[in-house]
């Protein structure tokens, strides 16, 4: 089964094809460490680190590498904010968005390239651009020069006027040209900065991923991802340093990128006060929730982000783990062989919505089977295939009871007034019945009368509402 994937550069849908299958290379841009990263920005994690375990299975020797930024200037305002040094920043918030990502169910990279680890790195490779005549350096600073590199805007589609007026580009009387960015700056005492042939300073931001893709995965790598916002200025700067680096090599031979989240019809941000931050996100939600919406709509789509989306996906998942529930005396554990049209979907560039929808097929046909053997089969499916997408992990019991949602929920006390309604109806005295289901629904709690007895689960409303 080929895998076809939409590459960024060409604007096309390629078979992938690596450049050496026994070490197939990626790259993904991970994080500033300056704060919680929002909603939005976990869709790349999610949805590429889904596209390295699907490489995996042909490629077993694939080298995955999600870089951290901690040195940038929101980091240094941040430090400034709080009154503490910068390390203090970068080091809580980088573990904070390791946990909050294993949270998630985001396997981990195989590498994790810090920026303040790689200075000779950075510091090598601008000695070359400058060597070589496409950079040059001016006033404490290092800078790419754009006009040497004709290749400039191929990867974006954007003619160098639309370019410098998308990028807000800084004209400054040191540049040769308003487009020419920036690979070192000097840094005043109060902030981080190492020494270079250029004066005291710090990398800027494009040459640091460059660096560290160059030390770790070498000068052509097969895949390179992130969100589309990235599209411009940071990777097409990749590109152009990379590529005049290395002698005219391809710099990547795959670019994918994800559509951006927004939040119901509006883009995210902190002036309008829809800014969904993961961590507390987490907190709130359980992750088989979290990640089904970061997989309902094609990666290179848009994603809105609603409370109606929400209570919509909470119902599929229900409906999900009802089926596991009524097949719990049904031995069966994850597949090894996923189901052909699963993987056609995956394979089809990582077509998500295809394969949540198999995974309800496979659902469908688990509730139908009629003999055991069949059951087995048709739940192992559904397991397997969930698990591969990082979903039905948790026991049905406790998806229902809520325990991953709401850690304030009582549940002896509601299993207390279950009883007593089950009591009440033996007893005939339906009008209290009829009482504790209205108790136990004000609770958010759905009571379901079955042939083994009465099970009760968390109403979809309550787990959505904000």
């Amino acid at each position: 089964m080929k895998l076809r994937l939409h590459n960024s550069l060409t604007r096309r849908v390629e078979d992938f094809v690596p450049l050496d299958p026994q070490r197939v290379t990626m790259y993904v841009c991970g994080p500033t460490v300056y704060n919680y990263v929002h909603i939005g920005n976990a869709r790349p994690y999610v949805l590429f680190g889904l596209l390295a375990r699907l490489l995996r299975r042909e490629y077993p020797k694939l080298v995955y590498a999600r870089n951290i930024t901690d040195v940038d200037d929101k980091i240094n305002t941040a430090a400034a904010t709080a009154g503490v040094p910068i390390a203090t920043i970068t080091d809580r918030y980088a573990a904070d968005f390791r946990a909050d990502m294993a949270r998630l169910g985001v396997d981990a990279p195989d590498i994790e390239p810090h920026a303040t680890q790689h200075i000779p790195q950075i510091i090598a490779m601008i000695e070359r651009l400058i060597a070589d005549g496409h950079a040059y350096a001016a006033e404490g600073h290092a800078l790419f020069d754009v006009a040497s590199f004709p290749a400039y805007g191929e990867l974006s589609g954007r003619s160098t006027d639309e370019m410098i007026a998308g990028a807000r580009v800084e004209v400054a009387p040191y540049k040769k040209n308003p487009a020419d960015f920036v690979l070192w700056k000097p840094s005043t005492p109060d902030l981080p900065g190492w020494d270079s042939p250029w004066g005291r300073g710090r990398p800027g931001w494009h040459i640091e991923c460059s660096a560290m893709s160059e030390a770790h995965l070498g000068e052509t790598i097969d895949i390179h991802a992130g969100g589309n916002d990235l599209l411009f200025p940071h990777h097409e700067n990749e590109v152009a340093q990379s590529t005049c680096a290395h002698g005219g090599k391809i710099f990547a031979r795959y670019w994918l990128h994800n559509g951006m989240l927004s939040v119901e019809g509006r883009k995210m941000s902190k002036s309008l006060g829809n800014t969904m931050v993961l961590h507390q996100l987490l907190e709130k939600y359980p992750s088989d929730l979290l990640r089904y919406m970061l997989m309902k709509a094609h990666y290179r789509q848009p994603l809105d982000w609603s409370a109606a989306a929400l209570e919509q996906a909470q119902r599929t998942l229900d409906g999900l783990y009802t089926t596991l529930r009524d097949l719990a005396a049904v031995p069966a554990a994850p597949a090894d062989e996923l189901p052909e049209e699963f993987l056609a979907a995956l394979h089809d560039d990582l077509n998500t919505p295809e394969a949540l929808a198999v995974l309800s097929r496979l659902a469908d046909a688990a509730r139908k089977a009629g003999d055991p053997q069949t059951q087995r089969e048709a739940k192992s499916a559904l397991l397997g295939a969930g698990a591969f997408l990082g979903l039905l992990q948790v026991d049905p019991e406790v998806w229902f009871q809520g325990a991953t949602q709401d850690s304030s929920l009582d549940e002896a006390h509601v299993q207390q007034l279950v009883d007593a309604r089950q009591a009440a109806k033996k007893a005939k005295n339906f009008a209290e019945a009829d009482r504790l289901r209205a108790e136990l629904l004000e609770l958010g709690i759905v009571v379901e009368d079955t042939p083994q007895g009465p099970r009760w689960k968390r109403t979809s409303a309550a787990t959505v509402a904000a």
